[in-house]
């Protein structure tokens, strides 16, 4: 009998396996562009520690194992800040993406008073943008990463969920 993956928020606890399950999961995008000096590359264990205790962090679980992870935090405009939405491969097309993003905005919506929502992925994400399209988010722009790569922002209006379906 398999076990099933459990969503929650993160604690100090997780910082370390998340940092793993990042630097893991971004390869794949590193590798798309080019470029291993992405943020989430190069992303310090330290830095980690700080977003999972000071911003909104959610987290899927595999019995004890973190499989996915995501963070959001409310920008000076009210627009919450989605990012670093991460699935471990073996895992990926399982729908966990989209429950994590779920999580993420009920509760930056719910508990801290997002008005919107806001994600950022690279242009060439394709996997990336029609997940985010299927949940709900439009392009509105983009902009060039401190990294060199190419972003599109994407937005929706707080209350219009991801599906976890």
């Amino acid at each position: 009998m398999g076990m099933s993956v459990t969503i929650s928020v993160a604690t100090g606890q997780d910082a370390e396996q998340i940092f793993r399950l990042q630097y893991l999961c971004f390869q794949s995008e590193a590798a798309l562009y080019g470029n291993y000096r992405i943020d989430p590359l190069v992303q310090s264990l330290e830095s980690v520690r700080r977003e999972v205790e000071g911003d909104c962090v959610f987290v899927a679980r595999l019995g004890e194992e973190v499989v996915g992870s995501v963070r959001g935090r409310v920008t000076d405009d009210g627009a919450a800040a989605i990012g670093k939405l991460c699935v471990h491969p073996r895992l990926q097309g399982h729908g966990i993406g989209a429950r994590l993003l779920r999580a993420a905005e009920a509760a930056l919506a719910g508990e801290r008073g997002a008005t919107r929502f806001r994600l950022f992925t690279g242009h060439r994400s394709e996997g990336n943008l029609r997940l985010y399209r299927r949940v709900g988010y439009e392009t509105v722009g983009r902009a060039k990463g401190a990294d060199g790569v190419e972003m599109i922002i994407l937005e929706k209006p707080a209350g219009e969920y991801a599906q976890t379906a």
